[in-house]
């Protein structure tokens, strides 16, 4: 047996070998059947007394109160948790009791996943319970749960650490009931999302993840290499040279739910793994797709909650139209007081410096500018707010502005103090576009690891003829952030990426025992028994560290040979400490 298995855990095996040794298979394979959900029975019964008298339901225990012959546990599937009643001599009809005296109080736990069959009635606390005639263990769970304990009100135990419940979402999601409900939310809006497109008669089409030059961003790409075609390609970072091929073809209006992937830094913005919609509509404008956006956005906030004003972080936003709208300029005039619009680059840089806004270098008049209004503008902007008419530099796939010289036709939304869209009027003008790739081969010749390279293959796709074309980009993740009042993208990522996780310190100071020779069974349980170091096990008497082993070896009832005395003495005397 493992020896830095914890003794719950050991107990929890034995108890598997016991029901398999009573002819039980703790993982059947045949269908377990069901006919109701928690959720179901506590909503509709007792409304009509028919309902439920012969209820099969399935899911895992959760709480267990044992009480002699009569006794209570918690269910909990999918849809929620509900009470069971289970009764000895109704469970065990014959004279063997094994069933309940043996299985049900001695080798059953809290996290294992039952089916049972009974019917539905009221105790006399007024609690809805399934009355239990029979139950089938259809999953042994091996590790405890991190139980929450609730007592007058308040909560104890909770598994509420980050970090833990980031990367066991399992655990997460069995223990915090209301994180499922984040997940649901999470799943309808892009349900929501989904069909207001479709019933506009768009098409979902799927581009390539795998991308031999990656375009449609300004950002730094993952890099991989393909063996059987002997060439370097990178994840994609956008799919909107691909989408716009697409309406090259003929298409007059796609989108895509993407999987985009950036090798940037991490926050509770960013996650370097991304969901974004984005959809290109042939014969439209930036302007247009200003009022697709608010009719969309608005109908997925009232499909999701039933009204279009919402709480967010402590403050009540709404999504009703219309929205307010800023350009660009005017809003970093508003927030800062200064009109930067007839600056030039060093005036810009000049301007950051002056008002706190970290710059280096490498960034050029458009990256100034997006700094200057990221600090000062974006965090001000709560209410979903249109920013509008953007510098040419900071923008190398829009379409110049119709009569503003400098500009752009592109807008983002932001809401809550962050973006959560990009839209642009579409440059389709092939020779504007390779100037504007050129110009961003410059930038990345100064340092710019986020400068766009130049695709010739969608040049040349875009020299075929694209009509005018409005396109949108929509961070699924930061507004699933907004429509569920969270605060990190982790919230709303089932499995956000994660630093490594360090080495536990027990099997960390196990391996550094084993470096000296001693057995590797032996080694486990040193830490385990709390000696962090070989200076902590070298000044230890070695009686009272053999007395420990020998307890540990006992209380987790492992199969492996008692050490000796002198065995243990021998470990100690090996060691060297320099």
């Amino acid at each position: 047996m493992n020896p830095t298995i914890s003794e719950q855990e050991a107990i929890r095996r034995e108890a598997l070998e016991q029901l398999r040794s009573l002819g039980i298979d703790p993982y059947p394979a045949e269908t377990y059947e069901v006919n109701a959900t928690a959720k179901q029975i506590l909503d509709q019964f007792p409304a009509d007394n028919s309902l439920y008298q012969d209820v099969r339901i399935a899911g895992r225990i959760m709480g267990r109160r044992i009480m002699g012959n009569a006794s209570f546990a918690e269910l909990q599937d999918e849809s929620g948790r509900i009470q069971l009643y289970f009764n000895r001599d109704e469970i065990c009809l014959g004279e063997d009791k094994t069933m309940y005296n043996t299985v049900f109080k001695r080798l059953l736990d809290i996290g294992d996943i039952i089916g049972v069959r009974g019917f539905v009635f009221i105790t006399k606390m007024g609690e809805t319970t399934i009355h239990v005639k029979e139950f089938k263990i259809l999953c042994k769970s091996l590790r405890p749960l991190p139980i929450v304990k609730e007592k007058d009100g308040k909560v104890y135990d909770a598994f509420t650490d980050p970090e833990q419940r980031y990367r066991q979402r399992h655990l997460d999601l069995i223990v915090n009931p209301e994180v499922r409900d984040v997940f649901r939310r999470r799943a309808k809006l892009i349900q929501s999302m989904r069909a207001f497109l479709l019933d506009k008669d768009y098409l979902e089409v799927e581009t390539p993840v795998l991308q031999p030059i990656y375009g449609g961003a300004a950002a730094k790409p993952f890099k991989t290499y393909h063996n059987k075609l002997d060439t370097t390609l990178y994840l994609r970072i956008a799919n909107e040279l691909y989408l716009k091929r697409l309406i090259v073809g003929g298409y007059e209006g796609v989108f895509e739910f993407a999987k985009d992937f950036r090798n940037e830094g991490m926050s509770r913005f960013h996650n370097p793994e991304f969901t974004q919609l984005e959809l290109y509509v042939a014969y439209k404008d930036y302007e247009w797709i200003m009022g697709l956006v608010e009719e969309m956005v608005e109908k997925i906030v009232f499909d999701l909650h039933g009204t279009t004003s919402i709480p967010v972080d402590g403050q009540t936003i709404s999504f009703k139209r219309p929205w307010k709208r800023y350009s660009m300029y005017g809003a970093i005039e508003h927030f800062t007081g200064t009109d930067i619009s007839g600056m030039d680059e060093e005036g810009i840089r000049n301007f950051a410096r002056e008002n706190g806004v970290e710059t280096d270098d490498t960034m050029g008049r458009g990256k100034l500018i997006d700094e200057i209004f990221g600090e000062k503008c974006e965090p001000n902007l709560i209410q979903p707010t249109f920013i509008t008419d953007y510098p040419i530099e900071m923008s190398p796939l829009a379409k110049k502005h119709r009569s503003k010289p400098g500009l752009v036709e592109r807008f983002e939304t932001i809401c809550n103090g962050k973006e959560i869209c990009n839209a642009f009027s579409e440059l389709n003008d092939p020779i504007d576009q390779r100037a504007r790739f050129e110009e961003q081969l410059e930038l990345g010749r100064r340092g710019d690891p986020e400068a766009m390279v130049l695709d010739e293959d969608f040049l040349r796709a875009i020299e075929t003829g694209m009509p005018p074309t409005a396109g949108l980009g929509v961070g699924i993740d930061r507004l699933a952030m907004i429509l569920t009042n969270k605060r990190s993208i982790q919230d709303v990522l089932f499995f956000p990426q994660m630093r490594p996780e360090k080495t536990s310190a027990a099997v960390a100071t196990g391996n550094v025992f084993g470096q000296t020779g001693i057995p590797e069974d032996w080694a486990g349980l040193l830490a385990r028994a709390g000696y962090n170091d070989l200076k902590a096990l070298k000044e230890a008497n070695p009686n009272k560290v053999f007395n420990q082993l020998c307890g540990l070896r006992k209380k987790l009832k492992l199969e492996i040979p008692a050490p000796g005395l002198e065995e243990v003495k021998g470990w100690i005397d090996q060691i060297d400490i320099k």
